[in-house]
């Protein structure tokens, strides 16, 4: 029971109305007044559970886990700033609100070299959730699920939570799955071991399986390293699914035994993956231990969006380039048709400078022509989601998608 009088009269109005999120932040900066930041974050968390977008409950995840990664002192000023209006494109802003979370301390030293037989698929992950824009409620569970425990060891094992396991991110496909899970690696200060299914599917019986168990051998002698295996779905398919004398089952019995901690020791590794379709998941890999953490990564925000807009046109002739009317006019773009657009922009105006003999720079003309004639991708994937949602969401696994699909009223 906490000693102050008002916290108690607070928390017990949270208790009696836990739905109230409004209630529950009051409680929350009650609390970071007072230096409470453990409590602090755990009610901070119980919004973002309700609430996933809520960007005020994502600043107060910043400036708990800010103070909390500080041994002494408060937490820097700027990091108790509130978030910048969600329409506003002020990126100096955005970055310094990421960059003003207390600098990681995951590994005593940098990833040893890269094994000479490990150079082509082992990477150091120079990219930092700085790079990646917007997405603030992404940011916040990677920061609660994964990097909060790993800054604060102490403090995770107070609240029983561990690090340990695997962590699958899993939304549409195009949506900047793979540059997140690059942007933890650079987080961690660890290399970065992409792995797809073409990798590790061999035609010859037993190929496969050693395959698999050579790429963990592979990440465990880089470590720390984020093993990231993408299309999981195709490599974790539901054994209910196939030929119990299959490649694939055996495939994900292999899988299943070198993620088990029992059974392997995978110190200093930290296995991601992504899927575009969760529900193809063998369930025993979403077990404890396993990939037992989901993040759903849906489109891109308008700050995403036009971060990607701006990184496809930099270094290129443009003119009278509006970046806001650009991300208003793509909402219901992934990333992949965003890119899209910049490149189909960009044809036509190469296409005009190379009948001029002159070079015309990009307009926002080009650009609106170029969305005029692409076609959203994901509106398929919003279809199925939509039906899990209705028909196979009775364990609430995919309860923050509904959330996602009721706010863009697909629901």
């Amino acid at each position: 029971m906490h000693d102050d009088p008002l916290i108690r009269e607070m928390d017990a109005a949270v208790q009696r109305s836990p739905e109230v999120i409004e209630l529950r932040l009051h409680l929350v900066e009650l609390l970071l007044s007072r230096g409470d930041h453990a409590d602090a974050l755990s009610h901070a968390a119980a919004i973002l559970a309700q609430d996933p977008a809520n960007t005020d409950a994502v600043a107060l995840v910043q400036r708990c886990t800010a103070a909390l990664a500080t041994p002494a002192g408060p937490a820097p000023a700027a990091a108790a700033a509130a978030p910048s209006a969600a329409n506003g494109f002020d990126w100096s802003a955005a970055e310094q609100q990421v960059a003003d979370i207390a600098e990681p301390a995951f590994v005593e030293q940098a990833p040893d070299p890269v094994g000479e037989d490990d150079y082509d698929v082992i990477s150091h992950a120079g990219t930092r959730l700085a790079d990646v824009a917007g997405m603030d409620a992404v940011k916040a569970q990677l920061e609660l699920a994964l990097l909060g425990p790993m800054r604060n060891p102490e403090l995770a094992k107070a609240f029983s939570v561990s690090a340990r396991g695997g962590l699958l991110l899993y939304g549409p496909p195009g949506c900047g799955k793979t540059f997140i899970a690059k942007a933890v690696a650079g987080e961690l200060g660890a290399n970065f071991y992409p792995v797809g299914i073409a990798d590790v599917v061999h035609r010859w019986f037993g190929e496969s399986e050693r395959a698999i168990r050579n790429v963990f051998d592979t990440a465990r002698r880089n470590a720390p390293c984020v093993l990231f295996f993408d299309e999981i779905d195709a490599l974790g398919h539901r054994r209910s699914g196939v030929s119990g004398a299959s490649t694939l089952r055996v495939m994900v019995n292999t899988l299943l035994e070198e993620m088990d901690s029992a059974t392997s020791v995978n110190d200093g590794v930290f296995v991601l993956g992504a899927t575009n379709s969760p529900w193809d998941v063998d369930p025993a890999l979403r077990r404890p231990g396993r990939f037992d953490r989901m993040i759903f990564v849906g489109l891109p925000d308008r700050a995403a969006r036009a971060a990607i807009v701006k990184l496809n046109l930099v270094d290129k002739p443009v003119a009278g380039i509006d970046l806001a009317a650009i991300a208003a006019r793509t909402e219901n773009m992934s990333g992949a048709d965003v890119t899209y657009v910049c490149t189909t922009a960009t044809q036509l105006a190469m296409a005009e400078s190379m009948r001029s003999g002159q070079i015309r720079p990009i307009t926002m003309t080009d650009i609106n022509n170029a969305i005029d004639t692409t076609r959203p991708s994901a509106g398929p994937w919003l279809e199925t989601a939509r039906n899990v949602v209705e028909f196979a969401n009775g364990d609430g696994t995919y309860d923050e998608l509904a959330r996602y699909l009721r706010t863009r009223k697909i629901r």
